[in-house]
């Protein structure tokens, strides 16, 4: 049950009508793991935390950066450098001293996603890439977990459930994945600061009615929110075929193409062998004039007008910050028969 410290700290819920303490002893039964401690992850775990889940898992493998401090509330200039799933829980542990976190300082993989999933009754997915939803679904849809979904881009978001009392998934909604350069992630495109806190807060609410049993879970419908013109609408989809799934795919980098059979090169190696290559940056101006690695500068909206100045007399190594558009950049110069070798530079330069 509770001690009496609990029960002033989960006061308003206790006595609220359909959580009382049936619903709140079942959120401090409850284990939850929260996939990604940035954007999304923070308001989702400090929620969590906060309403009294009674185990929390973390998985990020990832460090604060100073640009992760506009929307990442969690965290501090002080934390820059630091692990964001240590540091968020050290954070929310001051918030709430009762409950268990389990910090997994790695990134999620096909290797650990299964026995993973098997330790938690839900799953919140917080990441930022396609490759990850796919694996998280898939895992979900194997372990038979309910898996809580959100997504940022720019000033737009959405949430939804899958894999909930046999409702839809993620491949019924999004059956393939779109090309790499169809849709950038924050750290190419930008995203409003304030957007993740109200997405992040909607998947906190759907992991608390699930785990209470109230209310109407979020299935079968897709919310979308806009936070220019406040408008938010609900869109209703069905279980397909693709919501069946055998096992995990291979390669899910692959499989979203984000891994290609292109001919890619890593910043060490092009460093140590410059000499052999020209250099194309596709990134804007102002990126460029924070930093560059050289060579020619033609941003990739202006490509298409400019790929002629190219120089042809070595194989050309194309950059940008995370290797995204540099693709993007490389498909165009093969649709228009350029005779040049393209590389990408793998992960781009940061």
């Amino acid at each position: 049950m509770f001690t009496k410290e609990e029960l002033k700290q989960y006061n308003r819920h206790l006595i609220l009508d359909k959580i009382g303490e049936d619903g709140q002893l079942k959120l401090k039964q409850s284990k939850v793991l929260v996939i990604g401690a940035g954007g999304l992850g923070c308001p989702i775990l400090q929620y969590l935390t906060a309403a009294g889940v009674g185990t929390l898992g973390i998985i990020d493998e990832d460090v604060i950066d100073q640009s992760n401090l506009q929307r990442q509330i969690l965290y501090s200039f002080d934390d820059i450098g630091k692990s964001k799933a240590q540091t968020a829980k050290k954070r929310l542990s001051r918030l709430n001293p009762f409950i268990k976190f389990n910090v997994y300082k790695e990134r999620l993989t096909k290797e650990n996603a299964l026995s993973l999933f098997e330790m938690y009754d839900v799953i919140i997915d917080g990441s930022d890439n396609f490759a990850t939803r796919y694996l998280t679904n898939d895992a979900a849809v194997l372990t038979n977990k309910p898996l809580v979904y959100g997504a940022i881009f720019k000033f737009e978001g959405q949430v939804s459930v899958f894999n909930y009392e046999e409702s839809a998934t993620y491949r019924c909604l999004y059956p393939t994945p779109p090309k790499p350069d169809e849709s950038p992630n924050c750290s190419e495109i930008g995203v409003l600061g304030v957007l993740p806190g109200i997405i992040g807060s909607l998947q906190a609410n759907e992991a608390i009615k699930i785990i209470c049993g109230v209310g109407e879970v979020l299935t079968n419908k897709l919310f979308m929110f806009d936070t220019l013109s406040m408008r938010q609408m609900t869109l209703k989809f069905e279980r397909t075929e693709s919501a069946e799934v055998e096992q995990l795919e291979d390669d899910y980098d692959f499989f979203c193409g984000i891994k290609t059979a292109e001919i890619e090169i890593s910043l060490v190696e092009l460093e140590a062998e410059k000499e052999k290559y020209n250099l194309l940056d596709v990134r804007e101006y102002w990126e460029r004039e924070t930093s560059h690695i050289g060579g020619q500068h033609i941003p990739l909206g202006e490509l298409s007008v400019r790929y002629k100045e190219l120089k042809h007399d070595k194989p050309v190594v194309v950059y940008c910050k995370s290797g995204i558009r540099s693709k993007a950049a490389i498909s165009f110069l093969k649709e228009k028969n350029v005779d040049m070798i393209c590389i990408n530079l793998n992960n781009g330069v940061g």
